[in-house]
């Protein structure tokens, strides 16, 4: 059954929001006079994130059925025209030989079907959107090539970077608009943290790297791409810092 008409709105649910990017793009939008829906499992940064811009909240794990219908309710209840899916992350570098299936599992269930759960449940919310809706996808250059010790984040991403192609062609139609963000590397304060399980691990991927991308840089990006007129649509936005020139070169001083 497909919703009323809505009225069009800046109006935005983030996932991912109690941390790194998620949070800097509440504030970015925030900051530009968006209403905006803050979404992630721990409640208590929630909270302070709302104190401090004034967003609304609502704490759920959306890889989990009944927090996505949680969620999808105040989204709706919000009016947001607007889904920025950026919830997911890595953890392990451990070759194929020795993966971890457990790794694998959250991997595939934080990036790709938690995003597949929260989009389906607003598709027909947005789908009814007057002057159309727009879904943002953060993925990373890690759906772009695959390379050693990646391969459980390379799978799950280049898995969400499929859905996000295959979305783009199926709702067109229904004038919505499907953008795609792949950050290469962000120094932001929990990704490698948790992936790699300690503090001195996770400072040693951007040691002697000048200037990596920081989680206010990507959401800066991501703000300046759902702002625009709903007829532009920037399919995907590769971004790195100059001194990432690839995947597999990094100028580190």
């Amino acid at each position: 059954m497909t919703s009323a008409a809505v009225p069009p709105a800046r109006s935005a649910l983030v996932t991912g929001a109690s941390a790194g990017i998620g949070a800097a793009t509440v504030r970015a939008l925030r900051s530009e006079g968006w209403d905006v829906v803050a979404v992630a499992r721990r409640a208590e940064r929630l909270r302070a994130l709302a104190e401090e811009t004034g967003c609304a909240w609502v704490a759920g794990d959306i890889s989990v059925d009944a927090d996505v219908e949680a969620i999808a309710n105040a989204a709706r209840a919000n009016g947001v025209s607007t889904l920025i899916n950026i919830a997911g992350g890595a953890r392990g570098v451990d070759p194929i030989a020795e993966a971890k299936t457990e790794d694998w599992e959250w991997m595939f269930q934080a990036n790709v079907l938690g995003t597949m759960k929260l989009t389906r449940a607003l598709l027909p919310h947005l789908r009814a959107v007057a002057g159309g809706a727009t879904i943002l996808n953060l993925t990373s250059t890690a759906a772009l090539v695959g390379y050693e010790g990646g391969a459980g984040y390379n799978a799950a991403k280049f898995a969400e970077r499929g859905v996000t192609q295959a979305l783009r062609l199926e709702e067109a139609e229904h004038d919505i608009r499907v953008i795609e963000v792949l950050p290469g590397m962000v120094n932001s304060e929990e990704f490698s943290l948790r992936r790699l399980g300690s503090q001195e691990k996770a400072d040693a991927v951007y040691a002697g790297v000048a200037e990596p991308l920081t989680s206010a840089d990507v959401a800066d990006v991501v703000r300046y791409a759902v702002s625009l007129p709903h007829h532009v649509n920037l399919d995907e936005i590769v971004m790195r810092p100059v001194a990432q020139a690839s995947q597999f070169k990094v100028i580190r001083r």
